[in-house]
């Protein structure tokens, strides 16, 4: 036995059952002799079996991560299971740089897991975001023995939802992630030294718990005094726009047809990497690889069926998944075809169709064979005077609409695909206090006569000026029930730099979804100029983020009028084929 060992058993009624045996802290040495550690999972069976591998930077014995996981059910199904520690974290030595070592870290692992003594030399990979990205590394180096990975909510192009998204800086991620690293790199930077290490750890909880209130709100954002403060790595929102190689070590955008192998990728509708995650998938079947979507309508850290506001139902649960059991025994099942098919073929559970969408607001799971789906049309809504959102484009002068945006008092963030503090709940929320706002313009539709499906990618082609030299532009799609309940479904923000006083053409990306709109319901456009902390404050100056502290009002202007339209694209699904 490689290390400490314990077993553990469960039945199964119509499968063979393992016992489990736990070696923890194997040791494998990388190419420049770093070791790294991971627990291994493996059946007390005799016999060679694939390999499952995760490698994670949060701690490979993390109860929340191992629960995720469920290494102890992939064994009992046979699987070799390989939980490991990220170079320079917990277990493992080197130093913490994120991004910088998981491909050819990757690489040497799956080398390595393939010639464990109870591995039969075929490796799967899975795992959930940063562990999510280590599999795409992994991939993207090609060790032979990798034969098929598993990522969930994962970015694509970091500028678009790890980093930045619109050209604006995703503040209360990068603020929030790093900060959570910070305290297994103290521990190591103050081992021997609990004096120091108590003082420094005083310093970071401090941070931590009131990063809400404190930290987001520092300035300058490009050169965040949090991270100078306790000496811990940044995101790489800083630095990548300065150090192209810092973006280029994380980018899978454009990279993907790289990776001939099968893929299963799974998202959800208010994960801060939505967009990603499609993107990833779509990439994937151009270059004909064998790739599945699974896309939920969870958030990052929440996927039960109450998420936001709304409870979604029993079936929308990652546990339930419409009652075809659990995402992990699906994910299982999906593994299985391409590591273990005589297992595959032990399964009473159908297969999974190539694209599986939880579609919100009639809640139910549907299968489709593409995404996007080439029966949506594009539909547009146009902003109207006197706050009316309308099929009919204006045909004659309408003033513009205008407010005031202030980044000393922005708007709050309130819901969204986004992953921050817990002060800030992910998914759809109720928007009266956004809406109440003087610097929030809202464009409603008329009641709705019948179900309206939107899936797919939303646009918004708004016809703007501000006077200022730089200003955002914040666009929400909402549902508001018979109530007048307004729900946020997706938002999107690009950063402009313009002429004061001219209109300009500004494009907003609100990414991806798959939602209804019940008979009774409207639908709503919000348009503003800051979503804070989730995104940064753009202070109307044009100075530099590295250095700018000083902030000015911007009087923002909305146009719609036959001359110079402002609308939003929805991807509406024909009724005909909507339950298609």
């Amino acid at each position: 036995m490689l290390g400490a060992a314990r077993t553990a058993t469960q039945q199964d009624s119509w499968r063979s059952v393992h016992e489990v045996i736990l070696d923890f802290d194997v040791p494998a040495t990388m190419r420049d002799g770093v070791t790294l550690r991971a627990d291994i999972y493996r059946p007390a069976t005799e016999g060679r079996r694939p390999v499952l591998l995760t490698r994670l930077p949060y701690g490979k014995n993390t109860p929340k991560f191992i629960a995720m996981l469920d290494p102890i059910g992939a064994a009992r199904r046979g699987f070799v299971v390989v939980v490991q520690d990220t170079r320079g974290r917990f277990a493992s030595d080197g130093d913490w740089e994120p991004w910088t070592s998981e491909g050819n870290d990757g690489y040497d692992t799956v080398r390595w897991a393939a010639d464990l003594p109870h591995s039969n030399g075929s490796v799967g990979m899975f795992g959930t975001s940063y562990f999510a990205y280590t599999q795409w590394m992994a991939a993207l180096a090609q060790p032979p023995e990798l034969k098929a990975i598993s990522p969930r909510m994962v970015f694509s192009d970091p500028r678009d939802g790890l980093f930045a998204r619109g050209g604006a800086y995703e503040l209360g991620n990068a603020v929030s992630w790093a900060l959570a690293q910070g305290f297994d790199l103290l521990a190591r930077r103050h081992v021997g030294d609990p004096a120091a290490l108590d003082q420094a750890l005083a310093s970071l909880v401090a941070d931590v718990d009131a990063v809400a209130h404190a930290a987001y709100w520092e300035l300058p954002t490009g050169q965040h005094p949090v991270f100078d403060r306790h000496d811990i790595p940044e995101l790489g929102s800083q630095r990548s726009p300065h150090e192209p190689v810092r973006r280029q070590v994380c980018t899978l955008a454009g990279r993907q047809a790289e990776v001939d192998l099968p893929t299963l990728h799974t998202g959800a509708w208010y994960d801060i990497f939505c967009q990603g995650t499609l993107d990833n998938f779509t990439a994937s079947r151009a270059a004909g690889r064998p790739a599945t979507l699974i896309m939920g309508p969870w958030s990052h850290s929440n996927t039960t069926g109450q998420v936001g506001d709304v409870n979604f139902g029993t079936g929308a649960a990652i546990d339930v998944m419409g009652f075809r059991g659990r995402l992990a025994d699906l994910e299982l099942d999906w593994l299985s075809q391409w590591l273990a098919p005589e297992v595959a073929r032990q399964t009473r559970r159908a297969a999974l169709p190539p694209v599986l969408l939880f579609v919100m607001g009639t809640n139910h799971w549907r299968a489709e064979h593409e995404w996007p789906l080439s029966r949506a049309v594009d539909t547009s809504l146009y902003l109207r005077a006197e706050g009316r959102l309308d099929y009919e484009a204006p045909s004659a002068d309408e003033d513009p609409d205008s407010f005031t945006y202030d980044p000393a008092d922005p708007v709050a963030t309130v819901g969204g695909a986004l992953s921050m503090s817990s002060e800030f709940e992910a998914g759809p929320k109720d928007q009266t206090s956004t809406e109440a706002r003087a610097d929030v313009l809202t464009y409603t539709s008329a009641p709705l006569l019948a179900d309206i499906e939107v899936t797919g990618r939303i646009l918004a082609h708004l016809t703007v000026a501000t006077d200022a030299p730089t200003t955002d532009w914040v666009v929400r799609l909402c549902d508001v029930d018979a109530d007048g309940v307004s729900l946020n479904i997706v938002d999107g923000i690009v950063r402009s730099s313009v002429s004061p006083d001219e209109f300009t053409h500004q494009t907003v990306d609100l990414w991806s979804t798959s939602y209804v709109f019940r008979p009774g319901h409207r639908i709503r456009v919000q348009i503003t100029s800051s979503n804070f902390p989730r995104w940064d404050r753009n202070l109307n100056t044009g100075e530099p983020t590295e250095v700018g502290i000083r902030s000015r009002l911007a009087r923002q202007q909305v146009a719609h009028d036959a001359h110079r339209l402002s609308r939003v694209v929805l991807p509406v699904i024909p009724a005909s084929t909507a339950g298609a």
